[in-house]
């Protein structure tokens, strides 16, 4: 089942200051707690390269990195989080690292228990330091 965009953004009115609505979080940036400073970091690192399943087009890249680099690319384009910046492409990567996310958390402990685990890099190039939760 595909999210709808509002479940992937997740807005709801916490209050307002001078007419202007706050924002909860949405899910994605819940998921997503690396800045993209530290997320682009981790991308250098060999840990990070060389985890995952490559992808199909023979540049030796896995899936998980070339969504971190999507998700910086997010992060750097609306850094005020603002929902009619996104646009479709965003919103369907958002789709897919929420899910990534939220599926790995539920089934890997022990990406909260060793940094040298395949669930705890794979998480990280998705966005998400599970030793930040």
């Amino acid at each position: 089942m595909v999210k709808d965009n509002d479940t992937v953004i997740q807005y709801g009115v916490v209050s307002t200051v001078e007419g202007v609505a706050l924002i909860e979080n949405r899910e994605f940036n819940e998921l997503v707690n690396m800045s993209s400073d530290e997320l682009e970091e981790w991308l250098k690192e060999e840990q990070s390269e060389g985890s995952g399943w490559s992808k199909d087009d023979g540049s030796g890249e896995t899936v998980g990195h070339e969504s971190g680099r999507k998700i910086i690319n997010i992060l750097n384009k609306n850094p005020n989080k603002d929902p009619d910046q996104y646009d479709e492409d965003d919103l369907q990567h958002m789709r897919k690292v929420v899910s990534y996310c939220k599926r790995h958390l539920a089934q890997e402990e022990k990406a909260k228990q060793k940094t040298d685990s395949k669930s705890y890099t794979w998480l990280k190039n998705w966005g998400h330091d599970p030793l930040k939760s």
